[in-house]
């Protein structure tokens, strides 16, 4: 019985047939020289971390930015990269930022040089359809840069003051005797004074960071997230200045209670119910927004 092969096509694949892929080997070679040369400032990034009490959420941003990459391997492997040389000079100079802001002492602009470097390379490799991919992930690594001292004055003064006024009018209608100095209240059992760590900074910084990642992954409506970014600067001072009041009122019946372990503990409990009322606030405008979605269809 004669048997027949099907002959095996030798046609060429057309152009574009060929799965696109991004250049590995580059990419590992730019990360050990990036690490290699930021080292020293992300080490030092990573100690203030761990020091700093207002930045104890940069322990997390890069994780989740990695994990939103990780998320998106897929349409990373599909796209064709486009190598770019402006990106080359992005890289180029971040470096002589870092320079600059090593010899000048200038911490900030040392840390901003290693995000820029980082961009530039990934925009050397792989051009726009990379970037466009990796832009949401490489915009949250911001916050794990403290910020500049001079601002950081700038904004915690008027915080202190703002969450002083608001505790004095509270503690007035509640009938406790309140005098207030600037960011000092003046009460019967003591002095409480509302120093920066108080100014409501830190729960501003993570609450930001956490509206944008909740925006992410819950809603796809790009006006949603901005609306909730915006959202977190209410919520972030008016949980802070509850803070305050509801320290001047504990502070009436049990003055230990004002400070300390639960002192830091009523942060805690405070910044768990700024997140609640965040994500009510996201639930309620999407109530509204379906709810005049039906209207408009009926």
């Amino acid at each position: 019985m004669a048997s027949y092969a099907k002959p095996i096509s030798r046609e060429p694949l057309e152009a574009g047939s060929q799965r696109p892929s991004l250049p590995w080997s580059a990419v590992a070679w730019f990360a050990a020289l990036l690490l290699v040369c930021y080292i020293p400032v992300l080490k030092e990034l990573v100690h203030n971390w761990w020091t700093d009490g207002d930045m104890g959420h940069g322990f997390f941003v890069p994780i989740v930015a990695g994990y939103i990459v990780w998320q998106r391997r897929a349409e990373l492997a599909a796209v064709r990269p486009e190598t770019n040389y402006l990106g080359l000079v992005f890289v180029v100079l971040g470096a002589l930022l870092m320079l600059v802001g090593t010899l000048g002492a200038q911490i900030f602009i040392a840390r901003v040089a290693f995000l820029i470097s980082l961009a530039g390379a990934i925009y050397f490799l792989g051009g726009k359809p990379v970037m466009r991919l990796v832009a949401f992930p490489l915009f949250l690594l911001v916050f794990m840069i403290p910020i500049p001292a001079i601002i950081y004055a700038r904004i915690t003064l008027p915080l202190q003051l703002f969450a002083s006024a608001v505790a004095e009018n509270v503690l007035a209608l509640l009938g406790i005797p309140v005098l207030r100095d600037g960011n000092v209240l003046e009460l019967a059992s003591q002095r409480l004074s509302v120093v920066e760590a108080c100014s409501g900074i830190r729960s501003l910084l993570s609450l930001t960071f956490l509206a944008l990642v909740y925006g992410y992954f819950f809603d796809s409506k790009p006006w949603m997230r901005w609306l909730l970014l915006a959202a977190t600067i209410p919520v972030a001072i008016a949980a802070n200045a509850a803070r305050v009041t509801l320290t001047g009122l504990i502070s009436e019946y049990r003055v230990d209670l004002a400070q300390g372990l639960f002192h830091e503990f009523e942060g805690f409990v405070l910044f768990i119910v700024a997140v609640i009322l965040l994500i009510a606030f996201h639930q309620l405008v999407n109530k509204i927004y379906r709810s005049r979605q039906r209207h408009a269809a009926a």
